[in-house]
């Protein structure tokens, strides 16, 4: 399967779409089936103790997973998350970016999966896991 939209044209797509959130993330790496998307951290993604707070972390892990679905298929903006696992594994480190690395497992004709490992900016371990399953709009 062969990419659709570049790290770029995902940008200006995201920034179109979703301007309320666009500035928080940027797209790294496009390849087929995988992407990698960074979180840069502000305070307003901290929870008490200045570590990442979980809410940030899932929003990480579905916006991955939605720009890797787009990179294999196209700009398909209704394409919504259906349902999502994740797992916290352990506690990101203080005011530190997150990165996501995001593989597409399926992509069919009406649903998506991803599966996501996020990782705190310099550290080998991952913070979280998380699957996450999208449905793709009829053309």
């Amino acid at each position: 399967m062969d990419v659709k939209m570049t790290a770029e044209e995902l940008t200006a797509f995201l920034g179109r779409v979703f301007p309320q959130i666009a500035s928080d993330f940027v797209i790294e790496e496009v390849a087929p089936r995988h992407v990698r998307v960074r979180l840069c951290v502000e305070d307003r993604h901290l929870r008490p103790g200045g570590t990442v707070s979980g809410p940030s972390v899932f929003a990480l892990a579905d916006v991955a997973v939605y720009i890797g679905l787009l990179a294999m298929i196209g700009p398909a903006e209704l394409s919504v998350t259906t349902n999502c696992s994740i797992d916290f594994m352990r506690k990101p480190a203080a005011r530190v970016d997150l990165i996501a690395e995001c593989r597409m497992l399926k992509i069919g004709r009406s649903l998506a999966i991803g599966d996501v490992l996020i990782f705190s900016e310099g550290m080998t371990e991952p913070v979280a896991r998380a699957t996450l399953t999208y449905s793709i709009p009829p053309k």
